[in-house]
């Protein structure tokens, strides 16, 4: 069965996107069967792999809304081992539609629980909020990774987001984790981003991942063209850290690869 990881944090510019598509790449070229799931209305991710937002007639909102198939609308991506689930710009609607209908914050996790035999690891990304669209990724998830950035207010919110784990640990997923929490755009010469590093590793403590996601300029230009950084700079930075992400993960869940 595989592992479902939720990339998650209500706040903007973090890198949720950037980690959902590359640590997705990066297990993929590491020979595990990927899916990435685009569950924010932005659809950065979808774009980001190659497919235009606004060409996708049928995303994981009408599978969440209306009940269609999932496996109906897996897209493929240049990497063999990497498939997608597409959003579009609807699913903003989606939390608005779901609001009279029964069991509302399990919906993906009906919709996708068919999947985890088809994948080894299954990342959704989630939207910037912590609204219900969220609520429902870590609802269906096995746990979370939790993107900081290493820069002012890196902390702020984090509290809240931790006390939203909590109270879907308790009501709605008490098997749901912290698969850990991810410092990224680091840059080496500022003191600012040491201090923050030391800061949420004092913090945190063995919660934190030992890779740090640097700012890279090749890890911000790859999405443009469609492609994860492993794709466009396999030797730089970026994705060389990405990797070595996707190597903890590996080490630390005994996951067993699919034979379908």
């Amino acid at each position: 069965m595989g592992k479902i990881i939720a990339i998650a944090n209500q706040k903007g510019g973090v890198g949720k996107t950037t980690t959902a598509m590359n640590l997705a790449a990066s297990l993929a070229v590491l020979e595990f069967k990927t899916l990435v799931i685009d569950a924010d209305p932005q659809a950065n991710t979808t774009s980001g792999l190659g497919h235009d937002p606004k060409s996708i007639n049928t995303s994981i909102y009408e599978c969440m809304v209306d009940g269609i198939d999932v496996k109906e609308i897996i897209h493929k991506t240049e990497l063999e081992h990497l498939d997608l689930v597409p959003s579009h710009i609807d699913l903003v609607g989606a939390e608005v539609e779901m609001i009279n209908l029964d069991n509302r914050e399990e919906k993906m996790k009906e919709v996708i629980q068919d999947l985890k035999e088809l994948y080894d690891f299954i990342i959704i990304d989630c939207s910037p909020s912590l609204g219900l669209i969220t609520i429902n990724a870590l609802t269906a998830a096995n746990s979370v990774i939790i993107p900081v950035q290493c820069e002012y207010f890196a902390l702020e919110g984090l509290g809240k987001l931790l006390n939203t784990i909590k109270i879907i640990q308790t009501r709605l997923n008490p098997d749901l984790e912290i698969e850990g929490i991810l410092l990224t755009m680091y840059d080496v010469r500022l003191r600012l981003s040491n201090q923050v590093v030391e800061e949420v590793r004092l913090h945190f403590k063995n919660m934190v991942f030992e890779t740090i996601i640097p700012r890279n300029v090749r890890l911000s230009e790859a999405p443009s063209f469609g492609l994860p950084a492993i794709s466009f700079d396999a030797d730089g930075k970026g994705a060389v850290a990405y990797l070595n992400l996707a190597g903890e993960i590996v080490q630390k869940n005994d996951v067993q690869k699919v034979t379908k």
